[in-house]
């Protein structure tokens, strides 16, 4: 029962209003507790914060780090792997050096928490493949991690929207959730995946038919948000939306966030997804998020996160099929597609996001301007869609762009011909402020997500702490934290790792959870769902659960109260 004390930080924990304060934190047993009644109580240890900047430990709700698909991407990309450099190093060549776009599961434990990361959750898991991200997850060190799992091609959630089925939907939503022991409802291009699966045409709207289902994306939209909203699932609906990287797509976008009138829903990475334009007219292609973000800032039901995008070499890796193939015919690299029995399909391109090119940088600053134009960053969160915008180790980068309103102006000087009347991003003078920096970084999406014990330094939340030492160069501030806590054990110091892994110990809290959800469910749909599975999948039902051996460090997180 060890007390560790923080002592006269300056804390930035919006989720308890707390703006710069000096203050005392005090840890024990892995979680934030009161100041001792007792002022003779004496820590154990302290750490002397004074003059540093003190955060809650940030919280990735949106990247693709395991799973079936992310392991299919590192071996596609031997030629990021080679010459080798320490994992610790955060510059800018390590986002798209030998670490590559795709590091190692221990590797990516170690960069996310060599930022001050301690939570992460991988966007896009087919449940068939549940098992496969759990196994790397328990691979990957010190974070802890849950992921969303793939419905929007569902053959089974298709058939019953056919048949108007809401109860024996909801009920096998909840059943998935438990069987993947996943985290959240994700949809992908609904309808679009399987149309293209099927050698149909991708959908272009969300009132296009799925072929062989006779429904629609709206319904798939409307449905499985109701029926999330139904259960009580910590998140809302995870929406990967129709058109992707198409221009002209936010009129589909525009129609998503509609749709979703009434339920809660979050829509991801939605840079990509706030293109004017046509595709046929490259010439006209443009920002639409001025119009968007106005929806936005006026429907509280929704939230977002970004998908910035960051100039250099990435790796392109969704659940979307057809986007995956575009991608290919438009860059001309490799490209692996997959299909995931009843359930998703992938692709995965390698690609290059060029500062030379105007409709990348005009990708580059659609990013940007969804941060400054989003009136309350409670309903924002920062993500890259690692790494298909790019790396989370642009993080910091993205930070100081926010904050400095010289360093976006230094860049947009470079801006190819033709960019300043394509976006607005020009005559956006909002700077952002440390207290708005943890807000998109930790606490909002800690909300968003339904963690209430994350993203906070209150009394009883996970002692997951980051200190940065103040830094007039805020990129190089973010990049490297004096000191990061997990779960109240200091495991960067000095900027250097501290904790060995693994442990040894598999209930060791400091190599991480996995966080998923058990909702109830009518179990009496049980065998509809056991009949349809056997005479539809390549692999028994019972052997396709997860069992709670296989969950390994695990919490099940509450679903959402009031």
């Amino acid at each position: 029962m060890s007390l560790l004390k923080i002592a006269s930080g300056t804390v930035y924990d919006p989720a308890n209003g707390v703006d710069g304060v000096i203050a005392d934190l005090w840890i024990r047993d892995g979680r934030l507790v009161a100041a001792p009644a007792d002022g003779s109580v004496r820590p154990d240890r302290v750490i002397d914060a004074s003059g540093m900047v003190v955060m809650p430990g940030g919280v990735d709700m949106h990247c693709h780090i395991a799973g079936p698909k992310v392991n299919t991407a590192r071996k596609m990309r031997p030629e990021e792997k080679r010459g080798g450099r320490n994992v610790m190093r955060r510059t800018a060549t390590t986002r798209s050096g030998t670490l590559g776009s795709t590091p190692s599961t221990f590797t990516t434990g170690y960069l996310y928490t060599g930022l001050g990361y301690t939570t992460a959750f991988d966007a896009a898991v087919p449940p068939i493949g549940a098992r496969h991200a759990i196994e790397e997850f328990e691979d990957t060190p010190i974070l802890d991690k849950g992921f969303f799992v793939l419905m929007g091609n569902n053959h089974y959630v298709m058939n019953q929207l056919k048949a108007n089925e809401p109860e024996r939907l909801k009920a096998y939503v909840a059943w998935l959730l438990n069987a993947s022991g996943g985290y959240a409802s994700k949809i992908v291009n609904p309808g679009g995946v399987e149309n293209w699966k099927s050698g149909a045409r991708n959908v272009s709207s969300i009132d296009d038919v799925v072929h062989g289902f006779d429904i629609t994306p709206r319904q798939i939209l409307r449905e499985l948000a109701r029926t999330v909203d139904e259960l009580r699932l910590p998140h809302s609906v995870h929406i990967h939306g129709n058109n992707l990287g198409l221009p002209g797509n936010w009129t589909t976008t525009l129609d998503t966030m509609r749709a979703l009138e009434g339920h809660r829903g979050h829509l991801t990475h939605i840079q990509f997804h706030s293109y004017g334009g046509s595709a046929a007219e490259q010439s006209t292609f443009c920002s639409k998020v001025p119009e968007l973000a106005e929806y936005i800032n006026s429907h509280p039901n929704l939230t977002v996160d970004v998908g910035q995008v960051i100039f250099g070499q990435t790796t392109s890796m969704t659940g979307d099929g057809p986007i995956g193939h575009y991608l290919h015919k438009l860059f001309g690299r490799k490209w692996f597609s997959g299909d995931a029995e009843c359930e998703a399909g992938c692709g995965i391109v390698p690609i290059e996001y060029r500062d030379k090119s105007l409709v990348h940088t005009l990708q580059w600053a659609i990013g940007l301007e969804w941060y400054l134009l989003v009136d309350d960053p409670w309903r924002i969160a920062m993500s890259t869609d690692h790494p298909n915008g790019g790396s989370f180790l642009a993080y910091p980068e993205i930070i100081a762009l926010l904050m400095d309103r010289g360093r976006r102006e230094e860049m947009l000087s470079r801006a190819p011909a033709g960019f300043r009347e394509r976006c607005s991003l020009a005559d956006l003078t909002r700077e952002y402020s440390l207290y708005e920096i943890a807000i998109i970084t930790r606490a909002a999406p800690a909300r968003m997500l339904g963690l209430t014990q994350k993203g906070n330094l209150g009394a009883g939340a996970d002692a997951d702490v980051t200190i940065y030492d103040r830094n007039d160069d805020i990129q190089e501030m973010f990049s490297a934290p004096r000191y990061v806590l997990k779960a109240g054990r200091v495991v960067v110091e000095n900027g250097e790792l501290r904790t060995a892994w693994p442990t040894g110990d598999p209930d060791d809290p400091h190599s991480g959870r996995l966080l998923h959800v058990c909702p109830e469910y009518d179990q009496g749909c049980e065998q509809d769902i056991q009949d349809w599975f056997e005479g539809n999948y390549s692999v028994r039902m019972a052997n396709y659960r997860i069992q709670e051996h296989e969950l390994g460090h695990h919490e099940v997180v509450d679903i959402r109260r009031g």
